[in-house]
């Protein structure tokens, strides 16, 4: 009898315990000290298209210690460089989808698709001179580093596959954008010190956007690019 009177005992107590830990852990979630790992998306795609949009929400204070980890130097512009040596717009990514129809897919509203997954209706509004278009033809996908400036800050040491990764990276850098055609063109491979985003109130993104690819690929920024990045966080 008193061995099944102190078991009781005990397990009473060790129910108290459990009890006393299950509301300081929901009340420290609730302060936001823990993560209990119950947000949508903690371990999957951030929307609905199966494939992770880029980030792109570096808070200042990150976007800054990132660019301080960034290798300084002067450009390298070795010779050789040709667009082919990066392959891009891989076919089947993602369900039978090319690279270019996944970006225009996610960053679109109510984008439908036909069998070939070519989107036959949606719209699309471009980050970098706040226009909206409804037809895919007028938006562009940017390599928000672009391939030649990836080139000369290092990526002509990479092997081909590695390139092709960095011009289809879908997931692991803000890399791929969907914006008009004319700015994409007015950029062509222009690193911030030359080039920035006609629409102002984007260059805080652009800039942090910019640092984040570089830092994840682990490439180089120039002295006046460096300095450009810096002048345009510290206006935000």
């Amino acid at each position: 009898m008193a061995d099944k009177k102190s078991s009781s005992k005990l397990g009473g107590i060790v129910s108290a315990v459990v009890g006393v830990i299950a509301v300081a852990a929901f009340v420290l979630y609730q302060l936001g000290i823990i993560d209990l790992g119950t947000e949508e998306g903690a371990d999957g795609p951030r929307d609905g298209g199966g494939a992770s949009a880029p980030s792109g929400d570096l808070s200042v204070e990150q976007a800054r210690t990132m660019l301080d980890e960034l290798r300084v130097e002067e450009e390298n512009d070795p010779p050789g460089y040709d667009r082919s040596m990066f392959p891009h717009w891989t076919s089947n990514v993602q369900d039978g989808c090319s690279t270019r129809q996944v970006v225009l897919v996610r960053s679109g509203e109510n984008v439908e698709t036909d069998d070939d997954c070519k989107p036959v209706s949606g719209s699309w509004y471009s980050d970098y001179d706040g226009e909206t278009f409804t037809d895919a033809q007028d938006i562009d996908i940017d390599h928000m580093v672009p391939l030649k400036e990836g080139w000369r800050s290092g990526a002509h040491a990479w092997s081909t596959e590695e390139r092709e990764r960095f011009a289809n990276d879908l997931e692991s850098s803000p890399q791929l954008w969907a914006v008009s055609a004319s700015s994409n063109r007015s950029k062509s491979d222009s690193d911030p010190a030359e080039w920035m985003p006609p629409l102002e109130s984007s260059h805080c993104e652009y800039a942090a956007a910019w640092i984040e690819v570089k830092h994840v690929w682990e490439l180089s920024v120039d002295p006046d690019e460096e300095s450009a990045l810096r002048a345009v966080l510290d206006g935000c």
